[in-house]
């Protein structure tokens, strides 16, 4: 891979074994007649998902790369790793299960980014338009979602949803963090861009156990919100007129 890809699909990876092989299939089907390449991150899983992800690069050494953690360190530091590999003008982030969509992608793609994407539009985050989950989770979820709403004021209404399209240079203006990819719509708008949402499908995952519980989520929900809401406040970055930049407008 010598040239730059328009579109970069950034898919962080932990005990997905038996997902790997589906979830890049059905992108390269999906996305046919984009330019893009695929950037794997495989957060020290602990089964078969690393020997799927090889098997995968060298099925397509022209478009799937993969990155390994030495140590496992979580998703928002997954997609850090994989931030300072993609080439694209914009990054798709999907999870490794398959329950996000890709044919989204290619739709949003076509219908919003290639005809020119307004150049203050920093992330197009995803809107479940039906929840494979329980009943409890999906209460649990909308309450969460309400209350990050209300507190950070971030123009989004699921951002659980792992779907998301990103502008390269909106996603690197934002700080690091654990946990912080629950508020990049908060984030990117803090940095002074703008937010879309837009509905999306989602699917049951493929394979494998979800790696969240109710509690941990919870616990760290909180703590996390409380911190988000402290940074929001602190202010936005400084934009030069020097700089030609859309936030500047």
């Amino acid at each position: 891979m010598t040239h730059a890809p328009a579109l970069s699909v950034l898919i962080p990876f932990f005990n997905e074994a038996g997902n790997v092989h589906p979830v890049l299939d059905e992108v390269h089907i999906a996305l046919e007649g984009i330019d893009f390449e695929i950037v794997c991150v495989n957060d020290c899983s602990g089964d078969a998902t690393g020997a799927e992800l090889a098997e995968a690069m060298a099925k397509r050494p022209g478009t799937v790369r993969v990155l390994t953690h030495v140590a496992r360190r979580g998703k928002s530091a997954a997609l850090f790793t994989g931030l300072k590999s993609v080439r694209g003008g914009w990054v798709q982030l999907l999870d490794g299960d398959g329950q996000n969509d890709p044919a989204d992608t290619a739709r949003i793609w076509k219908a919003q980014i290639a005809p020119g994407a307004p150049p203050r539009l920093g992330i197009i985050a995803g809107k479940r338009n039906s929840r494979n989950d329980s009943g409890f989770k999906w209460v649990q979820s909308r309450v969460a979602n309400g209350v990050r709403r209300f507190v950070l004021q971030d123009d989004a209404t699921d951002t659980g949803c792992g779907w998301k399209l990103i502008r390269t240079a909106a996603f690197r203006d934002l700080p690091f963090f654990a946990s912080m990819h629950r508020f990049l719509p908060a984030l990117i708008k803090r940095a002074g861009w703008d937010v879309r949402e837009e509905l999306v499908n989602d699917r049951p995952r493929l394979a494998g156990q979800s790696k969240y519980g109710f509690l941990g989520r919870l616990g760290a929900g909180i703590f996390d919100l409380i911190g988000m809401f402290w940074l929001v406040r602190r202010g936005g970055y400084g934009v030069a007129a020097e700089w030609n930049d859309p936030r500047g407008g």
